[in-house]
């Protein structure tokens, strides 16, 4: 396949308007910001948001496209690379493309508009995979490859502070909006609800691949509540709980003993909400420890073989594979000024402490 440069595909004016606003500066915004600011949406609320969407959006998209041309070891080159290039810079002369926004008919036309970049960016993850899978087929990746972990660190971060933005300002599109929500935002999620529907879903794709599941234990105050994301937490815990199950049936797989339960423990401090997640699968080696957070390593087969279809790249939801669970969750939790922490014993069993910010004043990272 014929390697395409961005200048190549688009128009010479396009890739400088690109360039041009990869330069300016991007403006972050906190939990309780979008939080205080959503908490009366109308009309004239939804048009600022508006407005100050059509001009951070375009500059936080063209600082990825322009990354994404410029990438170590030939991985710009890499066709499933190119797509997610592409897919940035279309929905970059989307955003400059539409006017200024004047009144309430413009603003429904913009998010209408945002709505459609959001889909169309819905698989850039499983194709940045590829993308990275492509590559390592030809370069062994793991030690020296730091420029593209610190890269895709950077990718994800932003690509969910895009989504977080476009998905708050159309949710307060939402007529009959769930109680206590502001957009994606909750006021009184239950952090021990949460869990339990993120177990339950990583409890069955377990049961779907392995015939059987370990019990799943919650301890804390089942009243307690505060403000956050359900969709970011539940991606959090059901990624920790996926492991954690996987961990113990294949270490118990051929054993006569009970698989051991594993324990989530939910506590809520002044500054954080810390959730851990223990198990007794053996633990992970200490010289395999530092490669857990890179987006290279995973001991489980890689589902993302070479005839993904480049169009659609529907990824088959399993139990483990192309090892960006833990990073990502990892970026998830810092986004709001939280964190993730693995401590392992090797021979025993691992502990995840998810680290959530209770304060929700801290900024956006702004890669």
């Amino acid at each position: 396949m014929a390697v395409k440069k961005a200048s190549e595909m688009f128009s010479k004016s396009l890739i400088e308007d690109v360039h041009k606003w990869g330069c300016m500066k991007q403006t972050g915004v906190s939990l309780r910001y979008m939080m205080e600011f959503g908490s009366t949406p109308t009309e004239r609320n939804l048009m600022i948001s508006a407005q100050f969407l059509h001009k951070e959006l375009p500059i936080r998209i063209a600082r990825r496209a322009i990354e994404l041309e410029t990438l170590p070891y030939g991985l710009s080159e890499k066709p499933a690379v190119l797509k997610v290039r592409d897919w940035y810079v279309e929905s970059f002369r989307d955003m400059r493309a539409f006017p200024e926004i004047k009144d309430t008919a413009d603003e429904k036309e913009f998010t209408h508009m945002i709505k459609a970049v959001k889909v169309r960016h819905n698989n850039v993850v499983p194709m940045m995979a590829l993308g990275v899978n492509q590559l390592k087929k030809v370069i062994k990746l793991y030690e020296k490859l730091d420029e593209i972990h610190q890269f895709l660190d950077r990718f994800y971060l932003s690509r969910i502070g895009i989504r977080m933005l476009i998905g708050q300002h159309v949710e307060l599109h939402n007529p009959n909006p769930p109680l206590h929500t502001v957009g994606y935002i909750h006021t009184k999620m239950s952090p021990m609800e949460v869990a339990r529907n993120a177990s339950e879903d990583a409890r069955s794709i377990c049961f779907r691949e392995y015939g059987s599941a370990p019990e799943i234990n919650i301890y804390g105050d089942p009243s307690f509540t505060f403000p956050y994301v359900p969709t970011h937490l539940h991606l959090m815990v059901y990624e920790l709980v996926k492991n954690s199950l996987r961990a113990v049936q294949e270490r118990y797989v051929d054993s006569d003993r009970v698989a051991p339960p594993i324990r989530i423990i939910v506590a809520d401090g002044i500054e954080d909400v810390t959730i851990k997640v223990s198990d007794e699968g053996g633990g992970i080696p200490r010289s395999g420890l530092p490669k857990i957070f890179t987006y290279l390593y995973s001991t489980a087969r890689n589902p993302l073989e070479e005839d993904v279809d480049l169009g659609t790249a529907d990824v088959p939801v399993t139990m483990a594979g192309y090892g960006y669970g833990l990073p990502i969750s990892r970026l998830y939790a810092r986004y709001f000024g939280g964190d993730l922490q693995i401590i392992s014993m090797e021979g025993y069993g691992t502990d995840a402490y998810l680290h959530l910010s209770r304060l929700g004043d801290s900024q956006e990272p702004l890669p």
